[in-house]
């Protein structure tokens, strides 16, 4: 064998650089299927089932076109890591070379190549063609400013790309950014017209892998009987036009809303095809585009969809691979509570919480608010070790790999890198989940206050989250507004809600 060429469950990529000079005589794909993958943390039964049953597809695919393929199925070894299934790839067929594209994960990274050094087997590491930039262009970007910025790293992207732009340098509109615009809340009767989503009936590829998941991962967290998600390039196709055709127009307004038994509401749902290379990101920014240029729809959903996929989606992988492994250890706040059991159940009186942790459970998937100001802010308020929340969101969600998890997590939503990410940490009281869902009118906390049996948890916990950092925020011109509001409480006011907190936190560590 001249060369090994490995393909891992998030590179389903049929464009990829390890398709080049390929030849079946001598050369050979390799994909493996291990416990490791779905164990490192407690993953969803949505997630396991979504990777094995898109590699598997994938694999068809790749044997439907005569190419050579090695697949190592679940069941079919007894190897726990992808290096022991590497390892034994390589004593048995002794390539001349193996050959990677650069993995979504600093483990995964470390491990093939310590695996490829240890049997002493010539290595390449291919960069990734799915992505839109590379971590050398994002280093070479982030030499010598003192802040990385999305922004700025958007614009020059969408110049690069030539993206919703005018011409060579100025954007279409007039403006980069049309984020103001799409923070809009439903009205007291709730999200109206919400299209259904896609439901494909399971294949006997897909039903294999629901059958086996439930069989060898009993106790994981979620249910699965039908898998929500798509498993092929055709699948992602029509879940993307559903978005373009049916919700494209009402995204941006409503982008940041939130609504009880509403998992979806006019979100893509593409971001797990676009993770594991089912969908191209520029085949998918440039049909947005064409949607407002010859389309109508609106610009500023346009742009903020746009401004995921391009700027946000670039950013965050820029941003990992520029500050791995260090990241992954920093705690700026300190923070040291256990993650809360209900984030495991959903079995909580707080209504958000609730509903946002039921859904993901059975789907696997909450929206970016629900993330960031839901889960993320109690987390980040209650004081949670950022390792811990970090696994939860890299076991939980079908989207989750850890490229783009860990950087959303400990940098935008719990700010343990100080400001690495974010300029300032994403904090709010109750009163912000009040008005951009319906939660807090089936809950018994009242959101605006802050002491007493009916006080909302989540505006006790920013008080005292405000009161404990004070100092470490005093000199961020964010946080002046905060502060100041802080600054107006009696200290009797801030002596009763510390002892709420107290409290409130003593009773999580009693259940």
């Amino acid at each position: 064998m001249r060369r090994l060429n490995l393909i891992l469950g998030d590179q389903l990529d049929r464009h990829s650089l390890l398709f080049n000079d390929v030849d079946s005589d001598i050369d050979c794909f390799w994909m493996a299927e291990v416990r490791e993958e779905s164990t490192h943390v407690w993953s969803h039964k949505q997630r396991i089932a979504l990777f094995l049953s898109s590699m598997r597809h994938f694999a068809e695919e790749l044997r439907e076109q005569k190419l050579p393929l090695i697949y190592q199925a679940l069941k079919d070894h007894h190897f726990e890591s992808l290096a022991e299934a590497l390892a034994d790839t390589l004593q048995k067929e002794k390539p001349q070379e193996v050959c990677f594209v650069t993995p979504g994960d600093y483990r995964v990274t470390e491990s093939l190549v310590n695996t490829c050094k240890q049997y002493q087997v010539p290595f390449k590491q291919l960069n990734d063609q799915h992505f839109l930039s590379t971590p050398q262009e994002f280093k070479q970007w982030a030499e010598g400013k003192k802040q990385l910025r999305l922004e700025y790293w958007y614009r020059e992207l969408r110049k690069k790309y030539q993206i919703l732009m005018e011409d060579e340098k100025n954007p279409l509109g007039g403006q980069w950014n049309y984020d103001q615009s799409n923070r809009k809340a439903f009205k007291k009767e709730g999200p109206q017209n919400i299209p259904s989503t896609i439901s494909w009936e399971a294949d006997k590829t897909t039903q294999a892998v629901i059958e086996l998941v439930n069989e060898e991962y009993p106790d994981h967290p979620g249910e699965l009987i039908t898998l929500y998600w798509s498993v092929t390039p055709q699948q992602a196709q029509q879940a993307l036009e559903r978005f373009f055709d049916h919700c494209l127009d009402n995204f941006g307004d409503y982008q940041d809303a939130m609504w009880t038994d509403e998992p979806f509401l006019n979100h893509s749902l593409i971001s797990s095809a676009l993770n594991l290379k089912l969908l191209h990101p520029l085949q998918v920014i440039q049909t947005a585009e064409k949607h407002h240029r010859e389309n109508g729809a609106p610009l500023a959903a346009v742009e903020g969809f746009i401004r995921q996929i391009l700027g946000w989606r670039e950013y965050v992988r820029g941003l990992y691979w520029l500050h791995m492994p260090d990241w992954v250890e920093m705690n700026a706040l300190n923070a040291k509570q256990s993650l809360p059991n209900f984030y495991w159940t959903g079995d909580t009186e707080m209504t958000c919480l609730h509903h946002s942790i039921k859904q993901t459970l059975k789907y696997g998937y909450a929206h970016h608010i629900q993330r960031l100001m839901v889960t993320g802010l109690f987390s980040l308020l209650y004081g949670v070790d950022p390792k811990q929340i970090h696994q939860w969101y890299l076991a939980i969600y079908v989207d989750a790999v850890e490229w783009v998890e860990l950087p959303n997590t400990l940098g935008m939503s719990q700010y343990a890198d100080n400001g690495i990410m974010a300029s300032k940490p994403y904090i709010a009281s109750g009163n912000y989940i009040n008005k951009m869902s319906n939660y807090c009118k089936k809950c018994r906390f009242n959101p605006a206050k802050a002491i007493g049996e009916d006080a909302c948890p989540f505006t006790t916990l920013f008080w005292d989250f405000l009161d404990t950092h004070a100092d470490t925020f005093k000199s961020n011109p964010r946080m002046g507004f905060m502060l100041k509001n802080l600054e107006r409480k009696t200290e009797a006011d801030i002596q009763q809600i510390k002892a709420q907190a107290i409290s409130f936190k003593a009773s999580l560590l009693s259940e």
